[in-house]
């Protein structure tokens, strides 16, 4: 069984066909298919290759499965004493991506 690494949104993911992975937002509706060309590292059968900083000839297709939002992050600050208390919230936008194919 073969695998890669991809980059995303600033992060690394471990995928192999089959797997559904939730990334940061990428454009796109629920059914397209979308292609992600920013591969690291290619890896199965005992034998390994790693880009520089990327491989040209790897490319990984995935399909759109949901868009999304995660869980909310709550920011809080206090200043003991002083009568300061701020409260922000954040919700990430992602996407779910399952991924097809490693050409």
């Amino acid at each position: 069984m073969s695998y890669v690494v991809i980059r995303t949104g600033g992060k690394q993911y471990r995928v192999a066909p089959g797997d559904v992975v939730r990334v940061e937002r990428l454009n796109g509706a629920v059914g397209d298919t979308i292609t992600l060309s920013d591969v690291l590292m290619v890896g199965g059968n005992g034998e390994v290759k790693i880009g520089t900083p990327t491989l040209p000839d790897v490319k990984v297709t995935a399909e759109i499965v949901e868009q999304g939002q995660g869980k909310k992050v709550v920011v809080f600050k206090k200043k003991r004493r002083k009568s300061y208390s701020r409260q922000r919230g954040h919700r990430q936008k992602l996407t779910t991506l399952k991924i097809v194919d490693i050409a």
